[in-house]
């Protein structure tokens, strides 16, 4: 992929997406192709081939997708379902038609079982019951997968999946119906701070453990995946290292400034027990991240507040 290769983002307005955006264009990477939801509906099939055939990008990244918490995935798992598998079906068809080099396709941890052993291996996958919160979603990324895998398969198609563990920074959503954990608590702990409330709730026990990935560390990651890895099996991108929902709180707290009291909701989900990633095959290329977790939370503190 050099500096004049033509590059089409999909979902460059997303959290993921924004990121890889801003890595390329640090990189001297200027021919992007960017199409926002309102000129480019990707569900669509009809436009994805036709914009396909009048761009030709020589490299994907389908960073496009439905996302949300466990309360967007509970409310609305037909709209997750659908719309993820016509996002993939669309843009990876599409691709291979009009003679794109190589796609990365970003799927997502949730795609392993519940009581997968941990650390999370990549072989873990369809090992075992997915967790149920989110069961729709990682259904349709399991198919995405096998979807590029299956067009190496039969067409020779040049298409990767990483698998990037909880994603957080700059271009996160902070809306409680469909933002994920540290956000959400991002901004509840923020408007308890500035409503002058002693008490925050959060969902669940608090026990639950996760890994946590700044999303400047997974562009970098993806970039160097798109150069380096040309392997039809998925590859783990994390930091290797968990904590607690209740230490995570801990951390938030602390960089919003909240002095109050946390409780916990032990009725509310608390969705996968632990979800740490395996990166030993990530290790293997010589990427490590770069962001430390209290570092992270503190500046995307400081964009939520712009």
């Amino acid at each position: 992929m050099e500096t004049a290769s033509s590059i089409y983002v999909a979902g460059h307005n997303g959290l993921a997406g924004s990121a890889i955006v801003r890595a390329l264009r640090r990189l001297g990477h200027n021919n992007l192709i960017l199409r926002a939801r309102a000129e480019l509906d990707l569900c669509d099939a009809a436009a994805v081939n036709a914009f396909f055939a009048a761009e030709r990008p020589e490299y994907v990244f389908l960073a496009a997708a439905k996302v949300g918490g466990i309360l967007a995935n509970s409310t609305w798992p037909a709209d997750f379902l659908r719309d993820n598998l016509a996002i993939q079906i669309n843009v990876i068809d599409a691709a291979w038609r009009n003679g794109c080099r190589k796609l990365e396709f970003l799927g997502s941890s949730c795609i392993y079982p519940k009581f997968a052993p941990q650390p999370i291996r990549e072989e873990s996958m369809l090992t075992g019951e997915l967790e149920p919160t989110n069961e729709w979603y990682a259904v349709a990324k399991i198919a995405g997968i096998k979807m590029a895998q299956a067009y190496r398969k039969q067409h020779g198609f040049n298409a990767i999946s990483l698998m990037p563990t909880n994603l957080y920074g700059p271009g996160d959503r902070f809306d409680p119906a469909s933002s994920h954990v540290l956000p959400a608590m991002i901004r509840k702990f923020h408007e308890a701070k500035t409503e002058g409330r002693q008490q925050v709730v959060l969902w669940g026990t608090g026990t639950p453990r996760r890994e946590f990935l700044h999303v400047d560390d997974l562009a970098e990651a993806a970039l160097l995946l798109m150069q380096k890895y040309d392997s039809p099996e998925i590859i783990n991108v994390g930091t290797g290292e968990d904590l607690t929902i209740r230490e995570l709180a801990g951390l938030i707290g602390e960089a919003v400034g909240f002095t109050g009291t946390i409780a916990y909701d032990a009725t509310k989900p608390d969705g996968t027990p632990r979800k740490l990633l395996d990166v030993t095959r990530l290790k293997a290329t010589g990427w490590t991240p770069k962001i430390p977790l209290r570092e992270g939370i503190a500046e995307t503190y400081r964009w939520y507040l712009t």
